[in-house]
C-alpha cells in the first residue's frame, strides 16, 4: 500500500487553527485537529507555534506521502492578525503566488490559495473564534519551488499556490489506480447499477451530486485514467453511461487522448479554440487555461453552443472508440461546479 499525505490546503489549515489557538486563547499545543472537505478529520503535528507583536503564527511542515511532490518537506507558515470587523481575509505571504491572468478559479490580484482550502482554513478557524482574521500564508522556498510546477505559464507569479480538494494527497500508481477503479466498477455493478458516473474528481463528483439524484456507487472517480476505465466498463451491464467533468480534462477525449494526465497528453487549449472559432465565425482572444477561454473569452449564450457542440464531438469519440449498446450522456462544467453545455438524455439521472 502506497501512503497518503496532505494537501498544501490542509497544511494551511492546520497553521490556521494552531495560530488562532495561541492567539485567541493563548494556548500552546502540539498536535492540530481540522474538519476535512469530505466531513472527515484530521489530526496533524505542528511543527511551530509562536506570538508575534501583532499577531500569532504557526508552521506545518508538508507530507506528501508517497506522491512525488515539489512541496513535499516545505515549511507552510500562517501568520494571523486580528481585524476590526468579522471577515477572514488572505494574503500571499512570501513563496505563495499571486493571480496576474484571468480564467482561474481565483480572480486576478488574488493570492493563490484555490477556493476549498480558503473554506478549510476558515473552517478552522471557525472552531476557535469568530474574530475577524488577516490570514497570511507563506510556503518556504515556495518562489523556487514554484518553478517545477505549471505556475509560471498559468500566470501565477511569485510562489505556488495552496491547493487540494479533498485535503489528502493520493499517491500517483498507475497500477494501483487501476485496480482501484476496476473495484469501483465491480462494486458499481453489484450494487445493480445500470447507469454509472465517470468524472475526473472531486469537482465533478461534486457537480454530479448537485445535478443529479445518484447512489454512492453510482459515481466512479477516473482522474487520468479514461482509456483504462472506458475499456474496463464494456465487460459490465452498463446500459448508460455518464462521463461529467471540466472541458480542460474531458476535451482530450474528443481529441484521442485517453490518458489525460498533463505529462501524458497536450493541452486542449489550441483544440477548443479553433472549435470555438469555427463555430462562432471570429477570433477568440488567446487565454491561458480552457476555463479561461469558456469564462472570459465566450458570452453566456456562446458558451452554451461551444460546450453543447464539444460535448457532441466527447460523446462521439467514447462511442466510436469503445462500441458497446450503451447510451452515453456527457456534460461540461466550469470550475464551480456550473454546467456550460451538454450532450446526450440525462433523464435517467435525474
Amino acid at each position: 500500500m502506497m501512503r497518503e499525505g496532505i494537501s498544501t490546503g490542509s497544511c494551511a489549515a492546520l497553521a490556521a487553527k494552531g495560530a488562532a489557538l495561541l492567539l485567541c486563547r493563548n494556548e500552546k499545543v502540539g498536535t492540530v485537529e481540522i474538519p476535512l472537505p469530505d466531513g472527515g478529520r484530521l489530526l496533524w503535528p505542528l511543527a511551530e507555534q509562536r506570538l508575534e507583536s501583532d499577531g500569532a503564527a504557526a508552521v506545518v511542515v508538508k507530507d506528501a506521502g508517497d506522491d512525488p511532490d515539489v512541496t513535499n518537506g516545505a515549511r507552510i507558515e500562517v501568520s494571523l492578525e486580528r481585524r476590526n470587523d468579522n471577515n477572514v481575509c488572505f494574503h500571499a505571504g512570501r513563496g505563495v503566488g499571486v493571480v496576474t491572468l484571468p480564467g482561474l478559479a481565483l480572480e486576478v490580484g488574488e493570492p493563490a490559495i484555490n477556493p476549498t482550502p480558503r473554506k478549510m482554513i476558515e473552517a478552522a478557524l471557525r472552531e476557535v473564534t469568530d474574530w475577524g482574521l488577516d490570514v497570511t500564508v507563506s510556503v518556504e522556498d515556495g518562489e523556487a519551488r514554484a518553478y517545477k510546477t505549471f505556475n509560471p505559464k498559468l500566470g501565477i507569479e511569485g510562489g505556488l499556490s495552496i491547493l487540494g480538494t479533498s485535503g489528502r494527497v493520493r499517491p500517483f500508481s498507475a497500477a494501483a489506480l487501476q485496480d482501484s477503479l476496476k473495484c469501483a466498477m465491480d462494486i458499481c455493478a453489484a450494487s445493480g447499477t445500470r447507469a454509472p458516473v465517470f468524472t475526473p474528481g472531486n469537482i465533478g463528483r461534486r457537480a454530479a451530486q448537485n445535478y443529479f439524484n445518484l447512489a454512492p456507487q453510482q459515481l466512479v472517480e477516473v482522474s487520468n485514467e479514461w482509456g483504462f476505465v472506458l475499456e474496463k466498463s464494456l465487460v459490465y451491464d452498463f446500459e448508460h453511461l455518464l462521463l461529467i467533468g471540466h472541458p480542460g480534462k474531458l476535451a482530450k477525449l474528443a481529441m484521442g487522448q485517453w490518458q489525460t494526465h498533463s505529462t501524458q497528453s497536450d493541452s486542449a487549449i489550441e483544440y477548443v479554440s479553433r472549435l470555438a472559432e469555427t463555430l462562432l465565425s471570429r477570433r477568440i482572444e488567446e487565454q491561458q487555461t480552457v476555463e479561461g477561454l469558456f469564462m472570459m473569452g465566450m458570452q453566456p449564450i456562446e458558451r452554451k453552443i461551444v460546450a453543447g457542440a464539444l460535448a457532441a464531438k466527447i460523446n462521439a469519440a467514447v462511442s466510436n472508440v469503445f462500441r458497446s449498446n450503451r447510451q452515453i450522456a456527457v456534460v461540461l462544467i466550469n470550475l464551480k461546479g456550473e454546467m456550460l453545455g451538454r450532450d446526450g438524455a440525462l433523464e435517467i439521472w435525474q
